[in-house]
């Protein structure tokens, strides 16, 4: 029993280490990209950039369908997912993947890739505060590629603000999210902004 628990706790260590390597916030980056109409609550996370040479050419969202008369979050997780920069369409099926912080409500949407290229910018669509009603913050995120643009999987409440700038460099290669923690039994927003970073 002993030399069990022993071997999962070694176990779970090597995985978190090997989860570490992966997420990484020290990549240098060129610019930052913004939108002015995020939501306010909560507090901002860590960056978590593409491993080094990557780029993120898709992404994936994790969202909380309408529940009715209950507590709705909407968006609930952004993830990159990370191409290296002179992968074709083909190669998607080898990539690395960086992700926002995420509440584990709602469930993870199929991921989206650009047809050629990078993400370059982005824009949210974000539900104004309802006073007493139930308030959901972000909702969806729209993201232009090198060429063309794709839509994610988000809901419908809110509005959809203006587009970030266009990347100064190759494209998206990392994010940071403004996430509300839990509130207990008063309303919870979850996801309520996004900054984009982008790198040579």
């Amino acid at each position: 029993m002993i030399s069990l628990l022993v071997i999962t706790g070694l176990q779970g260590s090597v995985e978190a280490r090997r989860r570490r390597i992966k997420r990484s916030s020290d990549r240098y980056y060129r610019s930052e990209l913004t939108v002015p109409n995020g939501g306010g609550w909560g507090s901002w996370g860590q960056r978590e950039m593409c491993p080094a040479g990557t780029y993120a050419a898709g992404f994936s969202l994790r969202v909380e369908d309408p529940v009715g008369r209950e507590d709705d979050t909407a968006l609930n997780g952004i993830r990159l997912h990370c191409i290296e920069s002179k992968a074709s369409s083909d190669s998607y099926h080898s990539y690395s993947t960086g992700q926002s912080d995420v509440f584990s409500w709602g469930r993870w949407t199929d991921i989206k890739w650009c047809p050629s290229g990078f993400l370059t910018a982005f824009q949210l669509r974000v539900e104004r505060s309802q006073g007493d009603g139930d308030d959901t913050a972000a909702n969806n995120i729209l993201f232009r590629c090198s060429q063309g643009t794709l839509q994610g999987d988000g809901t419908n409440w809110g509005d959809w603000g203006t587009w970030s700038l266009t990347c100064e460099g190759k494209g998206i290669c990392g994010l940071k999210t403004r996430i509300e923690v839990p509130q207990g039994r008063d309303d919870d927003t979850s996801l309520n902004d996004v900054i984009m970073y982008c790198c040579d």
